[in-house]
């Protein structure tokens, strides 16, 4: 399935609740959130918060679901503004590839 489509089914989903009538400002309050749900497992496995002095373990079981959770509302956001992201995702690439060469990043990488 590609990106479009699944904006498109997104969208769907979005409507068929109601969900597309909510604020901007709401929705992107909640994807804010979402992504705090991920950063509390990226702080836990990196040791920054550590399990059992003061933090308690993320179930590692439900990340992929918070990611899912991510895409959900930022393509929520994305579609309350009629962003086609398929389309600015790989127009931005483009822009991308000529911005920041592949050699030189890959060697500065490397130099690390």
């Amino acid at each position: 399935m590609h990106l479009k489509e699944i904006q498109e089914k997104l969208d769907s989903f979005d409507k068929a609740r109601g969900w597309d009538k909510f604020p901007a400002s709401l929705v992107f309050a909640h994807l804010i959130e979402e992504l705090g749900e991920i950063s509390r497992h990226i702080t836990v496995d990196e040791g920054y918060k550590v399990v059992g002095l003061g933090h308690e373990a993320p179930n590692k079981d439900e990340l992929h679901r918070e990611f899912a959770q991510v895409f959900n509302l930022f393509t929520q956001l994305a579609n309350h503004y009629n962003i086609d992201l398929e389309s600015s995702v790989l127009s931005e690439l483009d822009i991308m590839e000529e911005r920041f060469s592949a050699e030189k990043w890959s060697r500065h990488m490397n130099d690390r």
